[in-house]
This record gives structure tokens, sequence and C-alpha cells, in this order.
């Protein structure tokens, strides 16, 4: 769900940043819409390539319904109530109602056959169907909303100590949500038909604590880098070198992965195949725990140096463009 509920926290913040930017509300939320219909269609691209490059499925499998077929609607979504929502008040009431609803109503949808006269391909987008559904809107969705409502509150905190005090905040919140769940998840359930591990709100509650708990951790982290390089350089000798060589060593893994997260889109689709396709048919469901985790971690090495060629790639062939676009004209 981190995919999920971070596309959520960053569209709220790219739509406010943009509004500030350009003066222009409403040409924010298109962008914003614009973004969640193009990862919608790549999500039927990369169906598409699937199909063509690892040959042997149904041709219905293009409209298997996957991450992208679900955060690209939620998306478009999460920019419509955000425009509708003027103040930031506002936007967080409606995002965690949303959230909270979609979490609720899942259960229902699921064991519910007012759906059963629907198209099957829609279907699949309301409850699991076999091979045909890795996700489902319900409750799938309700993550985006839900980071929706905390990237409305990071966009209004307009200074570091009340960003501080905000994530001291959520992480408390989070832990206190974690809490809730876990004693709720002890109750008797009040619906007819539901398993904790798929529809149950409380493990989707569970789940959104965990999350804001995790943030409130990473921003800990990053301002303990600043301060522990800080000190490190300011001490030459003796512990303070090993100081700042732990330091150092972490701030490269804090940027390592924020430069995989800004290429996770890139990620997701070139390790579909590489993972699920032919290219891995020789270790497919063969290796030992130990086997797996080595092989994780050189995987994530792997696409870790595709990114660096990407990012590479993508640089020189902008300047080299603008060095196009600097020639002079020839009459």
């Amino acid at each position: 769900p981190l995919f999920l509920w971070l596309a959520g926290l960053a569209v709220v913040l790219a739509a406010t940043r943009a509004a500030a930017r350009t003066g222009n509300r409403t040409r924010a939320v298109a962008a914003i819409c614009r973004r969640g219909l193009e990862i919608f269609i790549l999500a039927f691209l990369f169906r598409l390539q699937a199909f063509v490059v690892s040959p042997g499925s149904h041709s219905a499998m293009i409209l298997r319904v996957d991450i992208l077929n679900v955060m690209g609607p939620a998306i478009v979504g999460a920019g419509v109530v955000w425009g509708l929502a003027e103040t930031t008040t506002a936007r967080v009431a409606a995002y965690a109602a949303i959230a909270a609803a979609t979490a609720m109503v899942t259960p229902v949808v699921r064991a519910s056959a007012a759906f059963d006269r629907l198209p099957t391909w829609v279907q699949w987008y309301m409850r699991p169907a076999g091979e045909h559904t890795t996700f489902t809107l319900f409750p799938w969705i309700g993550f985006v909303f839900a980071g929706g409502a905390i990237g409305a509150l990071i966009a209004a905190a307009r200074d570091e100590q009340r960003e501080r005090q905000l994530l001291v905040i959520l992480t408390a919140a989070g832990g206190a949500l974690v809490a809730l769940g876990l004693a709720a998840a002890a109750r008797p359930s009040i619906y007819a038909a539901s398993s904790f591990w798929t529809s149950s709100p409380t493990w989707f509650a569970i789940r959104v604590g965990i999350m804001m708990m995790a943030l409130g951790a990473m921003y800990a982290a990053l301002k303990g880098r600043a301060t522990t390089s800080a000190q490190g350089r300011a001490t030459t000798r003796g512990q303070g070198r090993a100081i700042f060589r732990v330091a150092r060593g972490f701030s490269a893994a804090i940027d390592a992965l924020a430069r995989m997260g800004r290429s996770s889109l890139f990620i997701y689709w070139i390790h579909v195949e590489l993972v699920y396709g032919y290219a891995s048919w020789l270790w497919w469901r063969r290796l030992p725990l130990w086997g797996t985790a080595i092989g994780c971690a050189a995987f994530s090495a792997l696409m870790f140096g595709a990114v660096v060629l990407k990012d590479r790639l993508t640089a020189a062939w902008r300047a080299r463009q603008g060095g196009i676009d600097r020639q002079p004209a020839i009459a």
C-alpha cells in the first residue's frame, strides 16, 4: 500500500505547488487528472507489452487489473477532491472520509450479489477474480485518499518548526491508529463475511498507521542525517571521523532510495517482465529463502543501476537538445 499512499500524498503536494506557481487551481487539477489518466492508459500498454514479450497467456490478460489500473482512477479522484475543497480542513476531512468509507464498504462490495450483473471485466475492478485481479478498487483506492489527507496537512505546514510538530503528531496518531485497529480486530466482526488480511477495515487502519509512523521515522532520519554529518565534519579525530563515515554511508543510502523513488514508474515498467516473465523462468519458485534474499538484493542493485543509466542518458539527450536549440539559424 505504500506505493498508493505516497502517490496520494504526492498528488496533493504537486497540486498545491502548481497552483502556487501559476495562480490557477483549475490548471493544477487538470494536470493531476491528466497524470492519472496517463497512468491508467500505461497499465494497459504494459499488459500489452507483457502479452507480446512473454507469449502464451490469454488475450483477456491484457485487461487484468493491476496496481496502475487502480492508481490512475484514484489519482484523478484525488485531484478532483483537491479542486473542489478550497481549504486545508475541507481537504483533510474529504480525503479521510473517502478513505474510511472505502475501507468500510469493502467487505460489503465483495459479498454483495448486486455486482454480478456488471460486465465481467468491470467486476474485476470491484472484487478479486483469481488471476485476473492483482488489485481491486476496494480497498486499495482508499490508500491514495489516506495519503492525500496527509499531503494536505504537510502542504499547509509553512515553516520547518510547524512541519516538525506536524510529523510528531502524525507519528503519534499513526501509533494510535495501529492500536485502535488491533483492538478492533480482537472484537467480533460487524460484517457477515470479512477476512482480516484482505478486506477488513481494521487491517486497512493498521497499515495506514504503520505508514504514518514510517513517515515520521524517515523525517527524523533525514534531520538526523544533517545533524550527524555536520558533527562529523566539525570533528576531525577519532570518534568524529567514525561519525562522519557513518553519516556519509547513511546519506548515500537515503539518496539512492530517493533516486529510485523518483523513478518508481520506470522501475515498475522494467521489473515486471524481468521478475515474472521468461527472463526468470530458470529460478521461478525454485530458490530457497536465502537464495531469494540474495536475489532480491542483486535485483535491487540492478534496478538502481538501470535508474542511474536512464538518468545519464536522459541528461545527455537534454544537453544535446539544448545544444541544438542554441545553434544559429541558417538563412
